[in-house]
């Protein structure tokens, strides 16, 4: 069997993916451009989309700059269905956008909730849904969201988006049995600690809290968005044809290695 040529795997393919404008969301969509893909960056500031464009021309592919809040179904779907009448398909759809704070339970008001929800687990299945119709009438196509491991292993301030990303699993893996026979394909990825502007601003917002997170890797280093999209874009290219249903943990160990009692051999 000949291995495929990932400088090219995507060419002549058309994705979509949302939170497009920087961190993880970018680097996937310049990664696809680079073997050859066209890329619709979709997001609600036109600014970094059209930045995430450039670079995306510049690796190689095409790309075009999709304005929406993945919060609203009707602009989801005229976004998706406004690419398949410009490009003709849609192969692959990342669901990528996101929102997140960090908060004690107990002071979650309605809103907070509500806001996380309606864009981490409402917002992928409008994008889902919408990309769907078009992927099962042409049976095929990849789908991978993004979520985060403490959808399973919980974490202090996060119940909002822990059960968001939850829902977005489960989603996944309902949805992945559903269309597996029709040759529509639904991952998740889960990124570790990651060298993001907006992950670092919320989650590790001072040196101190950075030098806590860093410490719970075994790998003892952040991962970069660019590592982030070589795994993503395997589980989106036929490499990946006979995986559906799955979540793929790119954290360095991190969830694995969570230590309860003092390791006897460090400092040896």
């Amino acid at each position: 069997m000949t291995a495929p040529d990932t400088r090219s795997e995507f060419a002549g393919r058309v994705a979509v993916v949302t939170g497009g404008g920087s961190g993880i969301g970018r680097a996937v969509a310049v990664r696809y451009a680079a073997a050859g893909g066209t890329v619709a960056v979709v997001g609600r500031r036109e600014e970094p989309l059209n930045e995430t464009v450039r670079l995306a021309e510049e690796a190689g592919g095409k790309g075009v700059a999709v304005t929406c809040d993945v919060r609203d179904p009707a602009a989801v779907e005229a976004a998706i269905d406004g690419t398949v009448d410009r490009f003709g398909r849609i192969d692959t759809l990342v669901n990528n956008a996101a929102g997140n704070f960090v908060v004690p339970g107990e002071n979650l008001s309605p809103n907070g909730w509500k806001a996380v929800i309606d864009i981490v687990l409402n917002g992928t299945f409008y994008g889902t849904r919408a990309a769907s119709k078009h992927m099962l009438a042409a049976g095929r196509g990849a789908i991978l969201n993004t979520i985060a491991t403490y959808a399973w292993h919980g974490h202090p301030g996060t119940v909002h988006s822990a059960a968001a990303k939850a829902g977005v699993v489960a989603m996944t893996r309902t949805l992945a049995v559903e269309w597996a026979e029709r040759g529509v394909r639904l991952n998740c990825i889960a990124p570790g600690p990651t060298e993001t502007e907006g992950a670092g601003a919320a989650l590790w917002p001072d040196e101190a809290a950075r030098t806590r997170v860093l410490s719970s890797v075994p790998a003892a280093r952040f991962t970069t968005p660019e590592e982030v999209a070589e795994s993503a874009a395997f589980l989106l290219s036929d490499r990946a044809a006979y995986i559906t249903g799955e979540v793929l943990v790119v954290d360095g160990g991190q969830w694995l290695g969570k230590s309860i009692y003092t390791d006897p051999g460090a400092g040896a």
